[in-house]
């Protein structure tokens, strides 16, 4: 007596009548049917992968020669250079740190047909450091290109380490408004120790040298810290008030107020000889380079800068900095 298969047969692979195909021979069959729709699947991901990742590179290219090309400089003949620096004076390549302003008032000076170079401020203040080397670049580039002036116009406000850089001018213009001076050194921080005392914490520092926890936020401020970092801001205030004297010569009218802080309307300050007198960006240009045109020399932060900060980069670097550092002297 014969037996009869009763496994189900897929409609695919069902043999034929009086067919001697066994369960599995179509057991086979179909495990190389779906292994070879795996392989087509998988052919067909890695061809999507490789069209996107072509795609990418192509974008990323373009993105690259895009942010290039923004940096380049098409000159119009005879020209007045114009270097914006717009914030605060610091580190970290935004328009007021030395890393940017630099290479552009190199550039800018190189240029041969640069008439001349204005320097346009709108700060605050900000790392004496940074402006220092700013002053410094300026005054040896006015040596070099004795040629080509150097004007400072001041936008809405130009006090403390903005005036440490303009001060390296051979004049300042500014508006009847503008904020000018504030020519001093500041050091600024928090004291918690009688909130702890409040709240019963303790605070546990451990350092290897007396003075290794200097200002420490939540230690006591000790006579002999304070006496030593009002003696270190006194230092940079002199270094300062030397940078004025120097830049602007006899045109300063010192009075007793002149390096206390304090800040001036642009109208005082051309009074005090602190500033030469009143003109914008174009008035500088047509009046005393008599060269209208202006081209812009001034370090823009680069399309790829600003994704990696969206993303993140910048934050992260902020953080660590603000971990890493303790209170340090501002020009404000």
């Amino acid at each position: 007596m014969n037996e009869t298969d009763t496994t189900p047969q897929s409609p695919e692979f069902r043999p034929a009548p009086g067919s001697r195909t066994d369960g599995w021979e179509r057991e086979v069959i179909e495990k190389l049917a779906f292994a070879t729709l795996k392989e087509q699947r998988a052919r067909r991901r890695w061809s999507i992968f490789f069209r996107l990742a072509t795609l990418a590179v192509l974008c990323v290219g373009i993105w690259l020669a895009l942010d290039f090309r923004n940096g380049e400089l098409e000159t119009v003949g005879a020209h007045t250079a114009l270097i914006e620096i717009d914030g605060t004076i610091e580190s970290g390549g935004g328009s007021g740190a030395a890393d940017s302003v630099i290479p552009a008032l190199n550039r800018a000076y190189a240029d041969k047909d640069s008439v001349g170079v204005i320097l346009r401020i709108n700060s605050p203040g900000g790392s004496p450091v940074q402006a220092g080397m700013i002053n410094d670049e300026m005054q040896r580039l006015r040596k070099a290109f004795p040629q080509k002036p150097l004007y400072v116009v001041v936008d809405e406000m130009c006090a403390s380490g903005g005036y440490y850089i303009a001060a390296g001018a051979d004049k300042i213009f500014v508006n009847k408004a503008s904020i000018v001076g504030s020519i001093g050194v500041l050091m600024d921080g928090f004291g918690f120790t009688g909130l702890m005392d409040k709240l019963g914490v303790e605070r546990r520092l451990l350092t290897a040298g007396e003075n290794k926890g200097f200002l420490d936020p939540f230690s006591a401020q000790t006579p002999k810290q304070k006496e030593y970092a009002l003696a270190m801001l006194d230092e940079i205030h002199q270094q300062f008030i030397s940078v004025v004297r120097r830049g602007r010569g006899t045109r300063l009218k010192e009075t007793p107020d002149m390096f206390s802080g304090l800040f001036w309307s642009g109208a005082k300050a051309v009074e005090l000889g602190l500033a030469d007198g009143f003109g914008t960006v174009n008035s500088v240009a047509r009046v005393e380079l008599k060269a209208e045109d202006l081209v812009d020399y001034t370090q823009h932060e680069g399309l790829s800068e600003r994704v990696l900060k969206k993303f993140g980069a910048a934050i992260g670097a902020g953080a660590f900095k603000s971990l890493a550092s303790g209170a340090k002297p501002v020009l404000h």
